[in-house]
């Protein structure tokens, strides 16, 4: 039989079926996070996708958190040789040119998020194969293609996240750290479903938002319920 840490019984003994207003759930999820990594809180959401007319909603788009979500992104600038020291300068990790094509062709993808000048979007298209199923492929309406490096470059390091729903409606984003305090919390989880509930098409009917977890890294999910 398997041997159960105390770590993980205590855990148990916090688990509930019911829905639970979010603040409840996020005093036992502070109870919770008591592993020695640094615990991101999450929330899984799934949406309504299914459309009067038009086929199915995809949601792609950006949020910005008003408190960040902790993490540390490593951002990579493609842009014109010219361009590269001073994409460094204003905060980039990587930067580069013709040479950092030839490493992403290469397989050489060490970095998250992947900025890129209209210029070279011509020369990154070929590449949309191996970016692509990584989620890493440079868009406009993402705010990953851009001349204005200082602002792409702030807005991913100050909190702008993506968010994609799956087939089935579920989409996921980290609000936060276990070191965040509960009102830091409190105002990204709100910021975000109220942003969220602003992305409803005209066209689908009933409740857009059909249910919200929340979670950390280690510790149990917690259905949500109520208002904020």
């Amino acid at each position: 039989m398997k041997k159960r840490s105390k770590r993980y019984k205590l855990i148990e003994k916090k688990k509930t079926k019911e829905k639970i207003a979010f603040d409840k759930s996020l005093d036992l999820i502070k109870d919770t996070c008591t592993s020695k990594i640094d615990e991101s809180i999450d929330i899984s959401i799934r949406i309504n996708t299914k459309q009067s007319k038009g086929g199915d909603f995809n949601l792609r788009t950006v949020v910005k958190l008003p408190n960040g979500n902790g993490k540390k992104n490593k951002i990579a600038v493609l842009c014109e040789q010219e361009k590269t020291e001073e994409a460094k300068k204003l905060g980039a990790d990587i930067a580069g040119s013709q040479d950092l094509l030839d490493k992403i062709s290469n397989g050489k993808i060490n970095f998250d998020r992947l900025i890129c000048t209209p210029g070279m979007m011509s020369k990154i298209g070929k590449l949309g194969k191996i970016l692509g199923p990584k989620g890493l492929m440079p868009n406009p309406k993402l705010g990953t293609v851009s001349n204005d490096l200082k602002k792409s470059i702030s807005d991913i390091k100050s909190g702008l996240v993506e968010i994609k729903n799956d087939k089935d409606g579920n989409l996921a984003l980290s609000i936060g750290r276990k070191n965040f305090s509960k009102d830091k919390l409190k105002e990204n989880y709100k910021h975000f479903i109220e942003f969220l509930k602003k992305e409803k098409p005209e066209n689908i009917k009933g409740e857009f938002i059909r249910n919200i977890y929340l979670t950390s890294t280690m510790g149990i999910s917690y259905k949500i319920g109520g208002k904020i």
